[in-house]
């Protein structure tokens, strides 16, 4: 199963001016990846670009048929912090996923981290939306890449497998 698998992560926010661009490079990675035989998507079940991806992949399922969306979270309770907003789109997609999975029982910094590298353990290829060296999306790339995964960065002007900034 991990060999069809793709995981995604990326910053919770993604500029406006740049939205539109990072999530129409996402959708032409998933799209080639589909066309590979790569069917499984897991995300961590963040604000910004994991909710975007989400909602595209949702999208997709009608489109393309055995697609999986899969939510790996890191925790009961780790959406507490965020505003109505955040919570109510949360509980608007939270349905629509195939599979859910809890990473721990325990909360805290290392409980997103283990999240993080569950994802890339589940994983063959890696989609990322990441601009900064210092953030947890940069330690699930450079742990994507340490594991031998195929890392897709969509942000505006990186490249496949190219070095963080």
């Amino acid at each position: 199963m991990k060999a069809k698998s793709c995981c995604f992560t990326g910053h919770r926010k993604l500029p406006d001016g740049q939205r539109v661009a990072i999530m129409e490079r996402t959708e032409t990675a998933v799209k080639k990846l589909l066309s590979g035989g790569i069917k499984r998507f897991l995300l961590g079940g963040a604000v910004g670009y994991d909710a975007e991806v989400a909602k595209l992949l949702f999208r997709l399922k009608n489109e393309c048929r055995g697609i999986k969306v899969v939510l790996i979270y890191p925790f009961d309770g780790y959406t507490d912090r965020w505003n109505d907003a955040q919570k109510a789109e949360y509980a608007k997609l939270l349905p629509q996923y195939d599979d859910i999975i809890k990473a721990s029982e325990r909360s805290g910094r290392e409980t997103y981290l283990l999240r993080n590298r569950m994802l890339v353990d589940n994983s063959a290829v890696c989609i990322a939306y990441c601009q900064k060296q210092r953030s947890g999306t940069a330690y699930t790339v450079r742990y994507a890449k340490a594991q031998g995964l195929a890392v897709i960065n969509t942000a505006p002007g990186m490249e496949e497998d190219a070095p963080l900034p």
